[in-house]
C-alpha cells in the first residue's frame, strides 16, 4: 500500500476512436473502470474518480471529482483531483490502461523523493497518465489550465521539477512495458480480450 498517495482514475474522455464510453467496455466479466478501480484499491488507501459528469452504479466509496473546465482534458482532471486528495502525491491513471502492473506502480512510486511529479518515458514518449504528481504541482496546472489555449499537460508539465524514468528502469518488472498501453480503438478492445482471454485462470 502506498500510504502517501491518492489514486486518481481519469474517467472523462470522449471515447471518439473508440466509438463508445469506455469506461462501460467488458473485459474479463468486468467494466474497464471496474478493473482499473480494483487494482487501485489495492495499491493506494484512497481512490478519486475523474469525470465530466457523475457516473451512476458505483460503489458509494468511490469519491467523484467533476472538472471545473468542460472540455478541458486531462488537465481539468489532475487539477480537481489534486484539490480534493488528502494526500501529498496522487497517481494519475486513464481508465482504459487494462494491462497496468501493481509493480509497475511501485517501482515509478519509489521515485517520488522530492520532486513534483514522476512520470515515465516509453519509446521516447511521457506517458503523464501513468504518473505520479504531488500537491504542490497544482498551481502550475491551474495557471495552464487557466493560461493556455490547448491546455497541454505535456507543456505544464515543463513548470514542474520532474523525475522522468526511462523505460530501461521498469523493464526488469514490465518486460515488454505493457502497463502503458491503452485502449483508442476497437481493434485495441479485441486484442485485449484476446490477451486476457488466454491468460484467463
Amino acid at each position: 500500500m502506498i500510504d502517501d498517495c491518492t489514486a486518481l482514475i481519469l474517467a472523462g474522455g470522449d471515447s471518439r476512436r473508440m466509438g463508445r464510453d469506455k469506461t462501460a467496455l467488458q473485459l474479463g466479466g468486468q467494466s474497464l473502470l471496474q478493473r482499473t478501480i480494483e487494482l487501485m484499491r489495492a495499491l493506494f488507501p484512497a481512490v478519486l474518480l475523474s469525470v465530466r459528469q457523475p457516473l451512476g452504479g458505483l460503489d458509494a466509496g468511490i469519491v467523484q471529482v467533476c472538472d471545473g473546465i468542460p472540455d478541458a482534458g486531462p488537465l481539468a482532471g489532475l487539477c480537481a483531483g489534486l484539490r480534493r486528495a488528502a494526500t501529498p502525491w496522487i497517481f494519475a491513471v486513464a481508465t482504459d490502461m487494462p494491462y497496468l502492473r501493481p509493480e509497475t506502480v511501485l517501482r515509478l512510486a519509489a521515485r517520488c523523493g522530492a520532486h513534483q511529479a514522476v512520470v515515465p518515458i516509453v519509446a521516447g514518449h511521457p506517458q503523464p497518465l501513468a504518473a505520479f504528481y504531488a500537491a504542490s504541482a497544482l498551481p502550475a496546472f491551474q495557471s495552464a489550465l487557466d493560461g493556455a489555449e490547448n491546455r497541454s499537460l505535456r507543456a505544464a508539465l515543463a513548470a514542474l521539477d520532474v523525475c522522468h524514468v526511462d523505460e530501461h528502469s521498469l523493464r526488469d518488472v514490465d518486460a515488454d512495458l505493457q502497463s502503458f498501453v491503452d485502449l483508442d480503438t476497437p481493434e485495441d478492445l479485441a486484442r485485449a480480450r484476446r490477451y486476457f482471454g488466454e491468460r484467463a485462470p
